[in-house]
């Protein structure tokens, strides 16, 4: 096998006549140099041509006499490694102040991110009250609409029913004046029929009375209704007669009214009396006209009962009986001032 030339080489950069300033440190240069072998030297073993590659390494040496160039030179490489040094320190400086801002920043915008999770916490609350209030007063509105449809029905109803009064009214108004004349014709009948009956014609001359013809003076005018036993009633329907006779049944306003009745009540037998004005209701003694029975002397000293009225028996007092049975009766009514 051959062995590899090496071959050396020196080369020498001389500087131009104007000398460049701008060379900052000894240049090394590497030259690669691919060398084949010739065609001529080939071993038995190795037939085929092979590259081979040869490294010659030039060094280059400035070898100017004079010393000043050299001197210039590490001059120029110290003023610009400390140009590049204080373009360093002023880049550093330049990026401290922009790492300064952005951590700034940074922190500005970290403060304004928990502010704003802070709000959104604030708003998810909100939104949640917010939330269960519109559920509610959507169930409020729901109810009103239920109620409103419920009103508007009561409304159509009473609307029905308006029309069917205003109806009723306006034939009950023609009624009422269908009946004015009747009406004013039976009062001047019943004006005529009290002067007839109070101050009745003799010798085409009258004389009026206080009570009308039948009925007893005493401060009021009183009729006794001592029929035939057949014709006895009950409470209510000797109460109905004496009201047909434009009275009521005897009440005692007084001791001496007391007395009078008593008196008027002509006794059949020891059990059976005249019904007057006093009767239980609510388990207590009332009169016709709402007053209470103050003196429990008056009557028999059994409970009141209600479905009881009292009869009046000649010289006893009153008795409690059912209304139910029947007896003779007094009607009282105001006598005419004459």
């Amino acid at each position: 096998m051959a062995e590899d030339e090496v071959n050396y080489a020196s080369v020498v950069f001389k500087p131009n006549q104007q000398q460049r300033s701008e060379v900052k440190r000894e240049e090394t240069v590497y030259d690669e140099v691919k060398v084949q072998n010739k065609a001529t030297e080939q071993t038995p073993v190795t037939n085929v041509k092979k590259e081979e590659t040869v490294y010659d390494e030039v060094k280059v040496q400035n070898k100017a006499t004079e010393q000043t160039p050299v001197t210039n030179d590490v001059t120029l490489i110290y003023e610009i490694d400390e140009t590049e040094l204080n373009q360093l320190k002023e880049n550093q400086t330049t990026l401290n102040a922009v790492n300064h801002n952005l951590t700034k920043l940074n922190n500005q915008l970290s403060s304004d991110n928990e502010d704003l999770k802070r709000n959104q916490t604030k708003l998810t609350l909100q939104m949640s009250n917010l939330t269960q209030v519109f559920n509610v007063l959507d169930k409020e509105v729901t109810n009103l609409t239920k109620e409103n449809q419920k009103l508007k029905g009561k409304n159509e109803e009473l609307k029905t029913q308006n029309k069917d009064l205003e109806a009723e009214k306006k034939n009950l108004t023609e009624q009422t004046q269908q009946m004015t004349t009747p009406w004013d014709e039976l009062n001047v009948s019943r004006a005529q029929w009290s002067i007839d009956a109070y101050c009745p014609r003799e010798n085409n001359n009258r004389k009026c009375n206080a009570c009308q013809k039948g009925w007893e003076l005493n401060s009021s005018c009183y009729a006794t209704n001592n029929a035939d036993q057949g014709e006895w009633k009950t409470w209510e329907e000797a109460r109905k007669d004496c009201r047909g006779k434009i009275s009521d049944l005897a009440v005692a306003i007084n001791e001496e009214e007391m007395k009078i009745i008593r008196e008027k009540s002509w006794q059949y037998n020891e059990n059976k009396g005249y019904w007057i004005g006093l009767r239980v209701e609510d388990g207590k003694w009332k009169w016709l006209d709402g007053r209470n029975l103050t003196n429990n002397s008056w009557i028999d000293q059994s409970s009141p009962s209600d479905g009881h009225c009292a009869i009046s028996l000649q010289n006893q007092g009153f008795k409690s009986v059912s209304c139910d049975e029947k007896n003779q009766w007094i009607c009282k009514k105001k006598a005419l001032s004459v």
